[in-house]
């Protein structure tokens, strides 16, 4: 009888021995866990990180560079010589109406706001030709995300197609102020020596001509 005790608190003991291994195990291992997880939540070392290529300039567009004055220097021009055109590219009712309206607010010259082609555009686009391009410059430091696209019109008006990306103008205090010297794009092109310009859109020419 004392043998079959024995035997019995033998077993109960190998088998607390046993789960007491196998905790200690789970335990160290959870820890392990745990650990890796925390570094690879706070990118310690650069664990987790992701790496995001840098947006390129003008958003992949080709960039023509800002035209330069008697004096040599390319500057932004008074919001009141710069005639703008906004079309709506989203599904948003009224989005143009009231960004022109906003813009009109800033002193530029509107014209009405109207619907783009596509209601499926992706990121703002600045359209405009050879002969205002210091006109878009000026246009585009109101946004925050917008790409900028030369086309082969004559003219000197700028249009705005507002796309998905759009979210509000740039604080009208860091837009650009007449007078005050443009950034480039990195890599931009003198305007006579781009190449497969874009096909100029229907609009009424601004300066009437």
């Amino acid at each position: 009888m004392t043998q079959q005790i024995d035997e019995r608190q033998a077993r109960k003991t190998y088998v607390r021995h046993r789960q007491t291994i196998v905790f200690s195990i789970s335990g160290v291992v959870l820890a392990a866990i745990l650990v890796v997880a925390i570094l690879f939540n706070f990118h310690v070392f650069g664990l987790g990180q992701i790496n995001t290529p840098a947006t390129a300039p003008n958003y992949g567009n080709a960039a023509p560079c800002a035209v330069k004055g008697d004096d040599g220097k390319a500057t932004y021009v008074a919001n009141g010589t710069v005639g703008v055109r906004v079309m709506n590219g989203t599904e948003h009712s009224q989005f143009a109406a009231a960004v022109s309206k906003a813009l009109e607010a800033r002193g530029f010259v509107m014209q009405e706001a109207t619907n783009y082609s596509s209601t499926n555009v992706e990121r703002t686009t600045i359209y405009f030709g050879k002969n205002a391009i210091n006109q878009a410059y000026t246009v585009a430091g109101n946004f925050t995300d917008a790409a900028m696209v030369m086309n082969a019109r004559e003219d000197q008006l700028i249009d705005v197609v507002l796309g998905a990306t759009f979210n509000d103008l740039k604080d009208e205090k860091s837009s650009p102020q007449e007078g005050k010297k443009i950034t480039d794009f990195t890599g931009c092109v003198a305007a006579d020596k781009m190449t497969n310009i874009p096909a100029d859109t229907q609009h009424t020419a601004y300066p009437a001509q």
